[in-house]
Order: structure tokens, then sequence, then C-alpha cells
């Protein structure tokens, strides 16, 4: 993706408006696709264990299907991030429409950006994050057992992606202020959700990720300040 100057010593992502040729329609669905083949990997993490967990419960309580339903429960889940990514692109591209008609909003938005990653900080080290990411360990990860059902497995896939969204909420706050479709900025949310799924609950994990958030956005606002006063 192209990137265009803007007031303010930053770059707008041109993923957000229509290319030459395009319509917001066909903007819309680029968005969609290269945010689905994104979620895949950042969220494989979460769906990895969930999806295990079921499989193994599926074969122990004697499911039928238990390929199928482990399948479809991972369809339903990521159909629940696609339709995330599609909700996201009518904001951002209502954002960047209002940015390209105001330099003082387009000025703003370094400043802003900082605002979002530091605040994403402050809820990381939060006890709230703790007891969501906790629950997300706790939810039932498998479906019942018996008769293979697809509207059930879907379901529960829906279901695991709406707990997972809402425990890393915070994460792909800080994502999109950092840029939604950069490499870097992917690969660290990453590791950080990697973290978060992964290593112990009560350790240090989770507010050393926020500490950094916070240093991260203090430092864009900082640089944002100084930048408008020179």
């Amino acid at each position: 993706m192209g990137a265009l100057p803007m007031p303010g010593d930053w770059f707008m992502s041109a993923m957000w408006l229509p290319m030459c040729g395009q319509t917001w329609l066909d903007a819309a669905a680029t968005f969609t696709g290269n945010w689905a083949l994104m979620m895949t990997p950042m969220m494989l993490p979460a769906l990895y264990r969930a999806l295990r967990a079921h499989w193994t419960r599926a074969r122990l309580v004697g499911d039928e299907r238990p390929a199928s339903s482990t399948l479809w429960i991972g369809v339903g889940y990521c159909l629940a991030w696609t339709a995330a990514g599609t909700m996201a692109f009518a904001v951002g591209a209502a954002l960047a429409a209002n940015i390209m008609r105001s330099s003082a909003l387009a000025r703003a938005m370094p400043v802003c950006a900082g605002i979002v990653i530091a605040f994403a900080g402050f809820v990381q080290c939060s006890a709230w994050k703790a007891r969501r990411i906790a629950y997300c360990r706790a939810t039932p990860r498998h479906t019942a057992a018996g008769a293979f059902d697809l509207r059930r497995a879907l379901g529960h896939g829906l279901r695991l992606a709406l707990h997972e969204g809402y425990g890393c909420a915070n994460l792909m706050g800080a994502l999109f202020a950092l840029g939604a479709m950069d490499l870097y900025a992917m690969f660290a949310i990453t590791v950080a959700m990697v973290l978060e799924h992964w290593a112990p609950l009560g350790g240090r994990t989770f507010k050393c990720i926020g500490f950094i958030l916070i240093a991260i956005g203090a430092f864009l606002i900082s640089r944002a300040m100084r930048h408008t006063t020179t």
C-alpha cells in the first residue's frame, strides 16, 4: 500500500481510500481481504488453543465428526474477524475522508495516535485486562458432544472470536494507531498476543507489554508536540 504525506509530518496509508479506478466497494473488498490474511497469523495462538482443546474433548466424548466440527469452529472464528475488518474499514475510511478535508485534524492525528497507544498500555496493565485473558482461557473451548451440527459449530467459533476480540481490543487499537497494515506493527502485536495467551497468568508479562506501549505512546506524543512548536 502507498502512503500520502500529511500535515503534521506523518503519512496516511492509501488503504483507507479508493485507488485510481477503484470504487469504495472495491477498496472495502481489498481491505477486507488483506485484513483476513493479516488476522490469520495474528490470532493463530488463540485459535490454536481453542481448536486443540475442542478436538481433544470431541474425541474423548465420542463426537461423531470431530474433524468437521473443529474445522467449522475455525471458519466461524475467521468469519467473525472478517466482519470486524469490514466495520473497521468503514470507520477508518470515514476518518480518512475527514482528514483529507481538514488540515487541523490531520495535524492532530500524531498526538491522537500517541494517546491511543498510551491508553492501550494503561489498559494492558489493568486488572480488567488480566481478568479478560483469564476468562478467555477458562471459556469452554468445545461444543457439546453428539451429532455434528453446523450451526452450533459456527456459533461456537463466533463466540470464541467475540471473547478474544474483547480481551485484545486494546492491542488492536494500538495496531490501528501504529498502522493497521504495517508489517513491523503487525509483528510486534502478534508477539504480544502470543505472550498473552501462553505466558503464565499473574506474571510480569502483561505489565511489560503495557509499559512498552505507554513508552511508545509518550514518545509519539512528545515528538508530535515538538514538531508542532517548531
